[in-house]
């Protein structure tokens, strides 16, 4: 568990970054709104709702399992590129289209459009092999 301190850190670091990566929107700073709820540290892009009842996670002796899902109405080259830009800023290195790793964890994004709707973005982190 991260101490108080860090929590305010991570905020104002993700704001940083996204000023970078030239993405402008306002955050939503309270307890797990710019973050994903199955991971504190990887971010929730502007423009995307994370849907709590997609939200499962299982620890396991090898690593945790972990999955959701988010849905918003930006489109899957701009998820993309935010994850891109972001991400490695946190500490996950790219290996492959849309696959990170960072120590013992992957993480895997899947855009899916949605037929002129926006995109349905799914997450899932689980133990490197």
């Amino acid at each position: 568990m991260f101490s108080p301190g860090w929590s305010r850190f991570r905020s104002l670091m993700l704001a940083a970054l996204m000023a970078l990566a030239g993405t402008c929107a306002s955050l939503n700073t309270h307890a797990g709104g710019a973050f994903l709820s199955i991971a504190e540290d990887v971010p929730l892009m502007p423009g995307l709702t994370e849907n709590p009842e997609a939200a499962t996670v299982f620890d396991k002796p090898s690593g945790r399992i972990a999955s959701t899902e988010a849905k918003g109405t930006v489109t899957a080259a701009a998820v993309r590129q935010f994850y891109a830009a972001t991400l490695p800023q946190l500490g996950w290195k790219p290996v492959g289209p849309e696959q990170y790793r960072r120590e013992a964890e992957q993480l895997r994004i899947a855009i899916t459009a949605r037929n002129g709707a926006g995109v349905t973005v799914r997450f899932e982190l689980l133990p490197n092999p």
